[in-house]
């Protein structure tokens, strides 16, 4: 919530999400249901079927970013997207990023970049002129207040994250939650963690 917030998308606008992971498909919701045309682009097949399903207008697969460049011009009239979001948190991503922003367009940083540093094309940036804006939060009161707009979103209907948890794991399973965590299975987005017993749960 916070990161959509500094978003600032208003409806019409060409959004890209690059990285379709639990928060890419929660930000494609978000942006969807603002009114924006969302364009969601990932690696795995079974990303791009999660954007589908939180109501992504396109989606395209990141196998080939001279492909998702291409495709993406197209769609936009050769103009780029007001807001691009980076939530996969890779040199590969930053760097298509900021290929896909149009001129005083808004790349929003959502993903985490702490494997190693990281090169940006500022000369590309200046160009356009464009607005970075790292969205990570640092402050325990915004925290606070992202997860109360969170539950307030769940609650009047304008957020739904149930389809996105595509694991559950009883609790004396808990070691195989953080496998998958890590691993990331095929179809894996979120898991839950359930009291008890049992078998583990795979939508």
């Amino acid at each position: 919530m916070n990161i959509f917030r500094r978003c600032r998308i208003a409806p019409q606008q060409n959004v890209a999400v690059i990285g379709v992971g639990f928060l890419g498909a929660l930000l494609v919701q978000l942006a969807v249901r603002r009114g924006a045309r969302v364009i969601a682009i990932s690696r795995r097949p079974s990303a791009l079927q999660a954007a589908r399903h939180s109501g992504a207008q396109e989606t395209l697969s990141l196998n080939d970013p001279q492909a998702v460049l291409s495709r993406l011009m197209e769609l936009t009239a050769g103009l780029g997207c007001e807001r691009v979001i980076e939530a996969a948190g890779a040199q590969e991503t930053l760097d298509l990023a900021g290929e896909l922003v149009r001129v005083r367009g808004r790349l929003i940083i959502a993903g985490y970049h702490q494997d190693s540093p990281r090169q940006v094309n500022m000369q590309l940036w200046n160009w356009r002129g464009i607005d970075v804006i790292n969205a990570h939060e640092r402050e325990t009161q915004r925290y606070v207040a992202g997860m109360r707009a969170a539950a307030n979103a769940i609650t009047r209907g304008a957020l739904d994250p149930a389809p996105l948890y595509s694991h559950g794991f009883a609790l004396d399973s808990i070691a195989a939650a953080f496998t998958a965590l890590a691993q990331r299975p095929q179809g894996f987005l979120k898991a839950w963690v359930y009291p008890g017993g049992g078998e583990s749960i795979h939508q």
